[in-house]
């Protein structure tokens, strides 16, 4: 497992990445990590997520739909749900939901699909699952086709450990926010802490030019920030 101080300083720096961010989707997890790991400088997230909102992006309806991530009393306006077109969106939006309404019958199957096309869309399945089992909802599926969705999304990862990419970023992240971060070979970890850019995010891909991206980086600190707390205490 990484040495503590190289993976402090890798989610310090990460966490100054985002010192004055304005992109909504980053808000929305950086209020996520202050619920979940009481990182003060994320306090006021959700504030800055909503006073975003206020300027009407043009992915308003799915930002309204996705802000119950941080909130449990975020309110759904129909109209805003009707308006998530993308597949992926569709899955977690039903999940993020599924306490609120029924989930509809061809659920199932829309997460077996997605999970078999793989890469981002078997990512999703997985984050959908987290919120299910949050929201406490029952949902019928396969035998073994969760852990089945764990063993292909980890594939992603230990496939290589040294390649530190989004994707793969992702996949190590939702493992563990799911709970099975014992699947990710530990050499990733490493690799993701000694690609850290130097303003504290990470790169869509290895090779990419560009620099730093924020989706990356944020799915970067919630990898780091889940091993750092591995034992459970956020203190």
């Amino acid at each position: 497992m990484q040495s503590s101080e190289p993976l402090h300083a890798a989610v310090a720096k990460a966490v100054s990445f985002f010192e004055e961010t304005q992109e909504p989707h980053a808000l929305l997890w950086l209020e996520i990590i202050h619920q979940s790991f009481h990182v003060e400088e994320f306090a006021d997230a959700l504030q800055r997520y909503d006073d975003v909102l206020i300027r009407q992006p043009p992915d308003l309806p799915l930002l309204r739909v996705l802000r119950r991530m941080a909130d449990p009393d975020n309110p759904l306006q129909s109209e805003d749900f009707q308006a998530v077109t993308h597949p992926s969106d569709l899955i977690v939006a039903y999940a993020l939901y599924c306490d609120q309404q029924e989930l509809p019958q061809v659920y199932p199957n829309a997460l077996y699909r997605a999970a078999h096309a793989g890469g981002y869309y078997l990512t999703h399945v997985l984050l959908a699952w987290v919120w299910i089992q949050r929201n406490g909802c029952e949902l019928g599926l396969q035998d073994g086709f969760i852990e089945d969705v764990y063993r292909a999304t980890a594939m992603i990862v230990n496939a290589d450990p040294t390649i530190v990419s989004d994707l793969r970023l992702e996949a190590a992240a939702y493992l563990y926010l799911a709970g099975q971060g014992a699947l990710i070979d530990d050499a990733f970890v490493e690799s993701v802490v000694v690609s850290q850019n130097v303003d504290g995010g990470w790169g869509k891909s290895r090779d990419e030019e560009g620099g730093s991206d924020w989706h990356a980086t944020i799915l970067g600190l919630l990898l780091l920030l889940h091993v750092k707390f591995a034992d459970g205490s956020a203190s």
